[in-house]
C-alpha cells in the first residue's frame, strides 16, 4: 500500500473503499518503523494528522469529497510556515520558530483535503550543506549516498514510501536533483505560478516551490492543489490556472522534442547518458519528433554566475539573523553568507545581466520546439560523509554541475524529472523535459505517456 501512487488511491477513498484514518495510521507506523534510519523527518505530527484523517473520513462519508488528495497523507518541505509547529529551515537559528500562520501552499493543501504527516528535513538554508546540530537523510537506495541536497527529506520520503506526495523548493535544482537520485518524479513549475507566501527566502528572484511525487498524474494533482494567484504574494501569475491533467492519456504524438546530444553526454558518467539517451528513444517510439538543437554558448558564463546571484540575495535574506547570530549557523551555510555579503552592487549587476542573456539564448533554442530532453542531474547519487555535507563548502564545488538545472531557474521554466533507470551502480538516473511558460499540463501529459511505456517510476529501494 504504501508504494500506491495518488491516483490509484484516491477512488478507494472516495468510494469509502478505503479509510482516510487508516491509510494514515499505515503511514505514521512506517515512519516510525523506518525513519530513525533515513531521518527524512524534521518533525512528525502524528496526532494532528490522525485528527485531519477522521475529519476527512467523516466528510467523505457525508458526500464533501473535494478532490484527489481529499484523505492521503502527505509532508512538507520544513522552510514552508505551519501555524503552531516548528519551521527551522534546517537551520539551528530558527530552532524555536513556532509561525502564527500557514504558508499558502500549505493552507492550499488543506483545502484540498491532504493530510499532512510532518515537515521534512532539508539542507540548512536550502543550500549544499546540512547544520551539524540536525540529521542528514538519508539516500534509501543505499546508506551514506548523496540523496539531493536542499530538498533531500522530501526525495527520500516519497521514494520510501514515507508519504503519498512532498513539497519541496528549487533554486538551483533542488526539487529535481532529490527525484533524479531517489528515484522519483519532481516537477518544478514556472515561476509564480505557486506562491512563496510563508516560504523561507534563499534567493526569491530563483526560488520556486513543487512536489515530488512517484508518478506525473500525482505530481500534477498536487501542483494543480497549490497553484494559484496569491495577493500575499504579488509575484505570483494571473488568471486561471491551466488544467495539469488535461494531456493524460493522450500521448506525445506530432510532440517536437530538442536535444542536444553533445549538453546531455558532456562529463556524464556512460550508463547514465545511455539511460537517458534510451529514455528519449522511448518517446520517439510513441510518436514524438526529436529535434537536434545547440544549448547557448553562454552557459559556463551562467554557471558561475548562478552563485554570485544566489549568495547575494541569500545574505539579504537572512540579513535580520545574519551575522548576528552567525555562531548559530552551520560551516556550509555561514560561508555561503560571508560570500555573499562580499560582493558588489557591480558584481550582482554582471551576473544578473549574464542571466538575462541566458534566458534571452535559451529563448532562442526552445523557439522551433516543445519541449526540450536532457538529464535531470549531472551525476547519480554518490557516496558522502557527514563531514563534506556539514561543511564548509568544498573547495573544488563546480558550478558546471548545476548545468541541467540552473537554466530552468534562471528563466523560470517548468520542468519535470522522471526516473529512466539505473546506473551500473544500481542507483537511480533521471531524464528531464524541460517546457515553455506554463506547459506543466504538457509535462505531465509527456511523463505520463514515459510512465505508460516503461516501467522505471516502479523501480523501489530495497529497504
Amino acid at each position: 500500500m504504501h508504494y500506491k501512487t495518488i491516483y490509484e488511491l484516491a477512488p478507494l477513498v472516495k468510494s469509502g473503499d478505503l479509510s482516510p484514518v487508516e491509510l494514515t495510521r499505515s503511514q505514521l507506523e512506517r515512519i516510525e518503523k523506518l525513519d530513525g534510519t533515513l531521518n527524512a523527518y524534521a518533525t512528525i505530527t502524528a496526532e494532528q494528522a490522525m485528527q485531519d484523517a477522521l475529519q476527512a473520513e467523516q466528510e467523505i462519508a457525508k458526500g464533501n469529497y473535494r478532490g484527489h488528495l481529499h484523505g492521503i497523507p502527505i509532508a512538507v518541505k520544513d522552510l514552508c510556515d505551519t501555524s503552531g509547529i516548528r519551521t527551522m529551515g534546517g537551520s539551528y537559528v530558527f530552532r524555536d520558530n513556532i509561525p502564527k500562520t500557514d504558508a499558502t501552499v500549505v493552507v492550499n493543501l488543506r483545502k484540498a483535503g491532504a493530510i499532512s504527516l510532518g515537515k521534512l528535513n532539508m539542507t540548512e538554508g536550502a543550500v549544499g550543506g546540512y547544520n551539524p546540530k540536525f540529521a542528514i537523510p538519508e539516500n534509501p537506495w543505499r546508506k551514506s549516498h548523496w540523496s539531493g541536497a536542499s530538498s533531500s527529506g522530501s526525495g527520500a520520503a516519497t521514494a520510501a514510501g514515507l508519504a503519498y506526495g512532498t513539497l519541496g523548493s528549487d533554486t538551483g535544482g533542488s526539487i529535481r536533483h532529490p527525484a533524479a537520485v531517489c528515484g522519483v518524479v519532481g516537477l518544478k513549475p514556472t515561476w509564480g505560478l505557486v506562491s512563496r507566501y510563508g516560504i523561507m527566502d534563499l534567493a526569491p528572484s530563483l526560488d520556486h516551490v513543487g512536489p515530488l511525487a512517484r508518478s506525473s498524474v500525482d505530481a500534477g494533482i498536487m501542483l494543480q492543489a497549490i497553484s494559484g494567484e496569491d495577493p500575499n504574494d504579488p509575484t505570483t501569475l494571473t488568471g486561471d490556472v491551466p488544467d495539469m491533467l488535461a494531456g493524460i492519456g493522450q500521448g506525445v504524438s506530432q510532440l517536437r522534442i530538442g536535444w542536444d546530444e553533445d549538453y546531455s553526454s558532456t562529463d556524464m558518467e556512460t550508463s547514465f547518458y545511455e539511460a537517458v539517451t534510451n529514455g528519449v528513444k522511448i518517446l520517439e517510439s510513441l510518436g514524438a519528433t526529436i529535434i537536434p538543437v545547440k544549448m547557448p554558448e553562454i552557459m559556463r558564463d551562467a554557471m558561475d554566475a548562478w552563485p554570485v546571484i544566489c549568495t547575494t540575495e541569500a545574505a539579504l535574506a537572512h540579513s535580520s539573523t545574519y551575522p548576528s547570530e552567525s555562531d548559530h549557523y552551520g560551516p556550509f551555510f555561514k560561508e555561503w553568507l560571508e560570500i555573499g555579503s562580499g560582493y558588489s552592487a557591480k558584481d550582482y549587476a554582471e551576473a544578473h545581466q549574464t542571466r538575462l542573456m541566458m534566458n534571452g539564448e535559451l529563448e532562442n533554442t526552445m523557439a522551433g520546439i516543445d519541449v526540450l530532453a536532457c538529464p535531470s542531474t549531472a551525476r547519480a547519487s554518490y557516496p558522502v560523509t557527514p563531514e563534506l555535507l556539514y561543511g564548509p563548502i568544498p573547495p573544488d564545488r563546480d558550478p558546471w554541475s548545476g548545468r541541467f538545472t540552473v537554466p530552468y531557474d534562471f528563466a523560470g521554466l517548468p520542468t519535470i524529472a522522471l526516473p529512466c533507470g539505473l546506473n551500473t551502480d544500481g542507483m537511480p538516473v533521471s531524464l528531464q523535459i524541460a517546457g515553455h511558460h506554463l506547459s506543466e499540463p504538457l509535462l505531465v501529459q509527456i511523463g505520463d505517456a514515459f510512465e505508460s511505456a516503461s516501467d522505471f517510476h516502479n523501480l523501489h529501494p530495497a529497504i
